[in-house]
């Protein structure tokens, strides 16, 4: 039954490739389920921004609570992505450990960086959705993920370097103030470094998304389950944060050598 779903599924996005090129397909058609995806963003930002100001064991206990339910949704794909036993263990292990380090890795952040970490996600998806719908072009990887185009990738590297840029110079500019009364800002060398980091960020979380939907079109699923309106599941909101939260806990690993990590 599933994999008669995703057949149907690839005929229409099939279909909509081939009306697209001799019919525009209207912004607002495109868009047409934002509302729905806005109001399931707003409550689970809602959810987490509690739990990020609580702090402390409310904060450990979200995070945990969200790994549980990523892994499960994992695992129920990967079961149904093959039959075969020893691959059934070897992934269901290879996921146990890629969720599990990357909650870790969230767990062990300060606040700030971990604010950083996932709103840098929100800013690649955000300008990834806005950007891919409204100019389309040509797709990443159709076969895998028939949504995802080049356009989008880049607005959404934009987007995420935009958003370390600007809260980078609020951070240097905060904490100048309060060591000196004034800030020089960070100069051209350090605005730079913020911008390549979050376009750096954007490839890793893409990356991420690539992966779940490849297991999905391996399981036969749209989404990893349909947990939240307009979203799918857990998996499907935090695909991407899972490898950025480990690229960003080896990066915090490897400064903390050097007396700048944590």
């Amino acid at each position: 039954m599933a994999g008669a779903e995703l057949r149907e599924e690839r005929r229409r996005d099939r279909l909509r490739r081939r009306a697209r090129r001799f019919v525009p397909v209207p912004l607002r058609i495109r868009t047409g389920d934002l509302p729905k995806r806005l109001g399931s963003a707003l409550v689970l930002l809602l959810i987490a921004g509690g739990a990020v100001a609580l702090g402390g064991l409310v904060l450990d206990l979200f995070v945990i609570i969200v790994a549980l339910a990523g892994a499960g949704e994992a695992m129920r794909l990967i079961w149904r992505a093959t039959g075969n036993m020893a691959y059934r263990l070897a992934g269901l292990l290879a996921a146990l450990v890629y969720i599990g380090l990357a909650a870790a890795a969230l767990a062990q952040m300060p606040v700030v960086v971990l604010v950083l970490a996932v709103v840098t996600v929100i800013a690649t998806d955000t300008g990834a959705y806005f950007v891919g719908r409204a100019i389309g072009g040509p797709r990443i990887a159709p076969r895998i993920s028939p949504s995802k185009t080049w356009a989008g990738l880049f607005g959404g590297m934009a987007a995420a370097a935009l958003w370390l840029v600007v809260a980078a110079s609020v951070i240097e500019s905060a904490l100048g103030a309060l060591d000196t009364g004034k800030s020089a800002g960070l100069g051209a060398g350090g605005l730079a470094l913020a911008a390549a980091a979050g376009a750096g960020l954007a490839i890793v979380a893409q990356a991420g998304d690539f992966l779940e939907s490849w297991l999905k079109r391996k399981a036969g699923v749209k989404d990893s389950s349909r947990l939240i309106p307009g979203h799918g599941g857990i998996l499907d909101r935090v695909d991407g944060l899972i490898p950025v939260a480990l690229v960003v806990g080896l990066v915090g690993t490897g400064l903390a050598g050097s007396g700048w990590g944590w």
